[in-house]
């Protein structure tokens, strides 16, 4: 396998390929990344959701974290016109719609950061994919502004005055961008899966 191939492999959101879906065991179809960053087939995880409660998200069957985000695998062309795919892909929008917007907690925003970070920049070395050219601008001019902040002397809380606990105001400030960040592209995720 090339090196262009093995990074375009990488960079788009696929299941691992020894990997099996925890709730059927077996390989993946219609594959789902959850918010947690588990994949499940789409129609197992849904399943999973109609056993339990229907007003509320269901728990990943592996971490037991709540799931209020399904984001369905890439769907190849000649897939498009399948019956099943189509009314799976619908629940998951369905899914998506009722619990993708559901106010989340600190804790749970926090959780789910590292999973929409990576998939932000792996969307951003992705040449296939392109992410709407507002969207970038505001992520680049964000990261521009805590980098310049974090690397200035002027700080809120002063390192040489406050030794260790000075970094605190940088640390809040990288923390408050990457939440930021990961709110926007979770919505940008959710309009383009029809769950606005």
């Amino acid at each position: 396998m090339s090196s262009a191939a093995a990074a375009s492999s990488s960079a788009s959101p696929v299941p691992p390929e020894d990997d099996v879906c925890s709730v059927c065991h077996d390989r993946f179809r219609i594959p789902c990344q959850a918010n947690c960053s588990h994949w499940f087939c789409g129609e197992c995880i849904v399943r999973v959701w109609n056993h339990g409660a229907a007003v509320q998200p269901c728990k990943c069957p592996i971490c037991r974290r709540l799931i209020n985000l399904l984001v369905p695998a890439n769907v190849s062309d000649d897939q498009n016109d399948d019956p099943q795919l189509q009314r799976v892909l619908g629940e998951i929008q369905h899914y998506n719609h009722i619990f993708g917007g559901a106010p989340r907690s600190l804790t749970q925003r926090l959780q789910d950061l590292p999973f929409f970070i990576r998939r932000l920049f792996r969307e951003l070395m992705d040449p296939q994919r392109t992410l709407p050219l507002v969207f970038r601008a505001r992520m680049i001019l964000m990261v521009i502004l805590s980098g310049v902040y974090v690397l200035s002397p002027v700080d809120i809380l002063p390192e040489s005055v406050l030794g260790l606990f000075g970094f605190f105001d940088d640390f809040l400030i990288l923390v408050i961008v990457f939440l930021h960040l990961a709110a926007v592209y979770r919505s940008l995720l959710l309009y383009r899966h029809g769950g606005h």
